[in-house]
């Protein structure tokens, strides 16, 4: 009699073709073991995010972004060993479906089902959350500034000391809707490869084309309408004297505004873009403008050209209008210079303005050239308690104290402003808000900028602000001159004795 040879299954769910049978093998085993372990680490970093104070930048990255990669591979290598666990247990056995029979009549088959439709439930409700932490996360100021230490050090501690703090990086390199997203992911995911093979450029470039319209950022909260008048500014300077001596200068800042609406079109914000249009062409840092085109309120247009400007090289640039940015080109990432943090750190006390020479040699000490920031406060250290000690040996000794507070606190400064490591000071971004260390407003406004009819932009000092006052030789208490005292233009006696509002109700005087 013919031996019928081995019986085959007829069912490959029955035992043999079991998927728990099928499980039995390195790959799926292997796969099993990793998804299991990255799911558990999920969990519990998922944990410490949402209950720590200040999450860590490297918790998201893992518990959003790299584990659930290995989540993921894992999961992928158990059905790529069970498939081909099967593909080798059919090959032996001639005759059997390559499919899988489904009977839902089977209470056993039921049962499975409905654990893998729970499995895909949970496993798609996981992957939604977690694709949105890992979303919400890459969007963070922690991801962007915090992430890669060396490469966006430097912006990100600017970002933590200006007045743009609380807003996120994204708001203003990102602002809202799909395609932005799209670009700026685009440009971080060539960003990241750069950062691995260290091939990024120090310092980081501006990006000074790639930035999104003002009115499309800055404008969602900076309101361009409104009407500002005039501000006081007040700037303490020390001199570089054994004495510090000090100035100060007070001036009225005349910021104005561009809505004939709300005021006199005039000052600083006359040139934003409401009443009048501003449209110029420069160099691609936006620092050289060679040709300035007006149109104001009235539609009367008015063309300057810089002297001695090459009209051809004119002719192709880029034209720009102008917009915020173009004054308010570092609106977060400050980088103080020396002379300007040493005399606000001297004017607040932090260092004393009575320590001889304390303004020069602070501003020495911090433009010294240095390779690392650990080497620049070990200069910091050591030079200044030594000057002290060589020329003033008695102020060493008595007042060592305000030396030591002196040496903190440009460490300080340093560490806020100058980063060797990554080739950033207070020269590598040019600020074109006023114009005392950098070109600014006389960018157009250097008294070279002439149109055809002999129009000239003025460089007159009086056009954006006005002296107050200027005083030189000791600070004053305030900010103000309180020698000045109210008049009222009708004599009521002693104004002590009444209050304004007993005869100022808003509306008809009484």
């Amino acid at each position: 009699m013919t031996d019928p040879g081995p019986s085959r299954p007829s069912n490959p769910l029955d035992e043999g073709f079991s998927y728990r049978s099928l499980l039995r093998n390195y790959i799926s085993l292997t796969g099993l073991a990793l998804a299991a372990v990255s799911l558990a680490n999920i969990i519990l970093l998922f944990l410490i995010d949402i209950t720590a104070a200040q999450p860590s930048p490297y918790t998201g990255i893992l518990a959003y972004m790299v584990l659930p990669a290995f989540l993921a591979l894992g999961l992928l290598l158990t059905f790529f060993g069970i498939w081909r666990e099967r593909k080798r247990r059919l090959a032996a056995v001639p005759g059997t479906p390559i499919l899988p029979r489904i009977d839902l009549n089977q209470p056993g088959q039921r049962t499975r089902l409905a654990c893998f439709l729970a499995f895909v439930l949970v496993f798609v409700l996981l992957s939604a959350v977690g694709s949105y932490r890992a979303y919400e996360f890459t969007d963070s100021t922690t991801f962007c500034g915090e992430l890669c230490h060396t490469v966006m050090h430097p912006e990100a501690v600017a970002h933590d000391h200006s007045a743009h703090a609380r807003v996120s990086c994204v708001e203003c390199h990102v602002g809202s809707g799909a395609s932005w997203y799209v670009k700026s992911k685009l440009s971080g995911a060539r960003q990241v490869i750069k950062t691995i093979l260290g091939t990024y450029p120090r310092p980081i470039e501006s990006p000074v084309a790639n930035l999104r319209p003002a009115s499309q950022t800055c404008e969602q909260c900076h309101w361009p309408r409104r009407f500002w008048g005039a501000q006081l500014k007040v700037f303490n300077h020390f001199g570089s004297d054994e004495n510090n001596t000090p100035r100060q200068i007070r001036l009225l800042i005349k910021t104005g505004g561009g809505d004939p609406s709300m005021g006199q079109s005039a000052g600083i914000h006359w040139h934003m873009n409401i009443a009048n249009k501003i449209e110029y062409k420069s160099d691609a840092k936006r620092q050289s403008i060679a040709w300035v085109r007006i149109t104001d309120m009235k539609g009367n247009v008015t063309e300057y050209e810089a002297n001695g400007a090459d009209a051809s090289k004119t002719a192709s640039m880029a034209q720009r209008r102008m917009d915020c940015v173009d004054c308010h080109n570092r609106p977060t990432h400050v980088y103080m210079p020396p002379d300007r943090a040493v005399d606000q750190a001297m004017a607040a006390g932090l260092i004393s303005p009575t320590l001889p020479f304390a303004k020069a040699q602070s501003v020495a000490v911090l433009t010294a050239e240095y390779k690392t920031t650990d080497q620049a406060v070990q200069a910091i250290t050591q030079t200044i308690p030594a000057f002290y000690k060589e020329k003033y040996p008695q102020i060493a000794a008595s007042r060592a104290g305000e030396i030591q507070a002196m040496v903190s606190q440009l460490q300080h400064i340093f560490k806020e402003n100058i980063f060797p490591e990554m080739k950033v000071d207070w020269r590598t971004h040019p600020d074109n808000v006023g114009h005392y260390y950098f070109n600014g407003c006389f960018r157009c406004h250097d008294g070279n900028h002439v149109s055809k009819d002999g129009k000239v932009i003025s460089k007159e000092c009086n056009s954006c602000h006005t002296v107050l006052s200027q005083e030189e030789g000791t600070l004053p208490a305030g900010v103000v001159n309180t020698a000045m005292s109210f008049k009222h233009p009708i004599d009521l006696g002693d104004l002590g004795s009444v209050n304004c509002s007993d005869c100022h109700n808003g509306g008809v005087g009484p």
